[in-house]
């Protein structure tokens, strides 16, 4: 069974050439506008097992002379990876950390407890899996005085010099170009010290704390001067979530308000990415600037469409000049003029526009992007949390079922630890009166309410899982919430599926990893549907990363199921965004357009969802609530088609078509 088929995703066949040069001329032409060494690779996994190597042979080669191996190490999220491979290699390979000494490269202050901050993340990730001795982990001290705190932070720059620095450093970057807690403004000759986390930065805290209130105000952390003192570094990124600060940071001017790009100035320093990540680099997203191309229809689209944004001109009104003096020659030389382009791409995305997103009956749909026939369809939306689907497709969704379409929605997990103590507490609050009111004051509900609001107001510790019963009652706030917002769009409750998939089921931000049990569970809906049309969240920019596990496990269960006559012959999946980013236009294959009531309609749905409005504690680093965010981004979308010289819509939906791996 696959359980990572979301990496093999491939919307446009990026050739091997443009990220992984043959010889220096190339090399040369290609990185022209990266002013950092970057290594892009197909996968994160592929990337991490090359880092893995480098840094096990470096160990075993200071273990032959006898030294020790200093190894400065990221709390964050993209080094997990690599930390999986190391731990591999020890267990497998029987390679040994003894002469490791590992530093962490910032950390909360003041400490919440033991359980939680940055040293404690990389126990549960990476230290408690291997041998490496502990009077060698080496961390700030946290529980030093005020009074005391600007001498830790020197004697933590101490230790690292009389060690003889950092043998290789391993950084992420953060969603505002931030490496360790340096934030955009630090200045370049700063060393281990006490920093005030910003607004970025305290979102981002949200992987390791489970609330805004619990995360500590400060933290120390390694200064952008001791980052540049340490022998090698490597810095991480995966993920299009990443990709535009990445490109700023190597393709940009050293500023302070890219940290990352500091990096420019490092004698070793480089850069590992995989493709996602790297979408925004200039020889990844605009080739065309170079190298000679290979053109094929997603790269014309991307070519047009930029050209059309640097002229302010839409597409019909395009000439030979504008696409010879902004080297785009090799397009006029493929269709023989401007004018043939032009006619060529604007059918080919107006061909992306329909008001039937289940296909039109008993209509010529040659031109259309879903099929007339069968109809009625019968129709699954996964939704990864019970709000995904009208956030992301809530116009479609409606539309799916106006049409007379069989849909059903399967909200693939709980979503409970998304629902703050305060609904729970209200809710149980509102049990408890009604015990009260109707005489039941020995119901062992009323006393489960009691107990529930005295733990959450006075017992819980920041950082347990959590219990249960308030998994339970969290989880049943957003199960109604859904039921709720169905019933507004018209669709029976027998047609509402909750799947509860076990991975998400911990009662900590930190999931499970996806297992065959998940991918059965949605194999069984399917099997028992056998549906036309299957919509899944494509949305890769998920914060916490349930979405690319609830994308895995739906691409796993189709998987298994490809050669089933039902799916085979008359299946189609789709893959939606919106809730943390839309489809470049690049790919968009269906564009559902919306009217401004139908707008309307729509953020009433997302409205059901009361306990995912301001009090969310995983709204990510956009401030706008759900509602406005999807707005928002079906506006644009509508704009861009109209500034392209296309109709003028209130809103677009986009979808793009999922194609089975072979």
């Amino acid at each position: 069974m696959r359980l990572n088929l979301s990496s093999m995703i491939s919307l446009s066949e990026i050739p091997e050439r443009y990220y992984r040069p043959q010889n220096t001329y190339e090399e040369t032409l290609l990185r022209r506008f990266e002013n950092i060494p970057t290594n892009i690779y197909r996968t994160n996994d592929e990337a991490a097992e090359v880092i893995a190597n480098e840094i096990a042979k470096d160990i075993r080669e200071s273990q032959a002379q006898h030294k020790y191996y200093t190894l400065a190490l990221s709390g964050g999220n993209s080094p997990v990876i690599v930390y999986d491979k190391l731990i591999q290699k020890h267990s497998e390979e029987g390679l040994s950390f003894r002469n490791v000494i590992a530093f962490t490269v910032f950390e909360y202050y003041p400490p919440v407890s033991e359980n939680l901050g940055c040293l404690a993340k990389l126990r549960k990730d990476f230290l408690d899996h291997i041998d490496i001795l502990p009077e060698n982990i080496m961390a700030p001290d946290v529980y030093a005085s005020e009074e005391k705190l600007l001498q830790a932070c020197q004697d933590y720059e101490s230790k690292i010099d009389s060690l003889g620095g950092i043998r290789h450093m391993l950084l992420g970057i953060g969603s505002a170009g931030s490496i360790a807690f340096n934030s955009p403004g630090t200045h370049p000759n700063t060393y281990t010290r006490l920093v005030v986390l910003g607004h970025t930065e305290h979102n981002d805290a949200l992987t390791i704390f489970s609330s805004h209130d619990t995360i500590p105000p400060s933290a120390i952390s390694m200064g952008l001067a001791t980052i540049q003192k340490a022998h090698k570094v490597t810095l991480l990124a995966w993920g299009e979530s990443k990709a535009e600060v990445i490109a700023q940071a190597i393709e940009g001017k050293i500023c302070e308000a890219s940290p990352a790009s500091s990096l420019q100035l490092h004698r070793n320093a480089s850069i590992v990415l995989d493709l996602s990540a790297s979408s925004c680099l200039t020889r990844i997203s605009r080739p065309w600037l170079v190298t000679s191309c290979i053109w094929n229809k997603q790269l014309i689209r991307r070519a047009v469409v930029w050209l059309c944004g640097l002229t302010g001109k839409p597409i019909l009104k395009l000439t030979n000049k504008d696409y010879t003096e902004n080297g785009l020659g090799e397009l006029l030389a493929k269709y023989g003029s401007a004018y043939e382009v032009n006619i060529k791409l604007f059918n080919d995305i107006q061909h992306t526009i329909t008001g039937w997103p289940g296909g039109k009956p008993n209509a010529d749909d040659s031109s259309r992007p879903e099929r007339a026939l069968p109809y009625p369809k019968r129709v699954v939306i996964f939704s990864p949390h019970p709000d995904d689907d009208v956030i992301s497709m809530g116009g479609t969704f409606h539309k799916l079922v106006n049409q007379g379409h069989d849909v059903h929605v399967a909200y693939q997990t709980s979503g409970n630890i998304a629902v703050g103590d305060e609904e729970v507490i209200r809710y149980v609050s509102y049990l408890r009166n009604v015990c009260r009111q109707y005489g039941h004051e020995s119901s062992p509900i009323l006393a489960k309410a009691e107990e529930v609001r005295h733990y959450l107001m006075h017992k819980k510790i920041e950082g347990d899982p959590e219990q249960e019963d308030i998994r339970f009652m969290k989880g049943t706030i957003r199960r109604e919430e859904a039921r709720t917002a169905c019933r507004y769009l018209g669709l029976p409750e027998d047609h509402v599926h909750f799947l509860d998939l076990p991975f998400y089921e911990t009662g900590l931000i930190r999931k499970n990893p996806l297992g065959e049990e998940d991918v059965r569970i949605i194999m069984a809906l399917l099997e028992e549907i056998q549906p036309h049309r299957i919509f899944v969240a494509g949305d890769l920019a998920d914060p916490h990363g349930t979405h690319r596990i609830c994308l895995n496990a739906v691409l796993a269960a189709i998987d298994e199921l490809k050669e089933e006559s039902w799916f085979k012959e008359d299946c189609r999946v789709w893959m939606y965004r919106g809730a943390w980013a839309e489809w470049e236009i690049d790919y968009i294959e269906m564009a559902v357009p919306m009217s401004p009531d139908e707008l309307r309609f729509k953020r009433n749905s997302i409205l059901k969802h009361q306990s995912q409005m301001e009090s969310a504690p995983f709204l990510g680093d956009d401030e706008r609530l759900f509602w406005q965010r999807a707005e928002d981004r079906n506006r644009q979308t509508a704009t861009l088609y109209e500034k392209l010289g296309l109709a003028s819509y209130e809103a677009i939906e986009a979808f793009v078509q999922y194609r089975p791996v072979e």
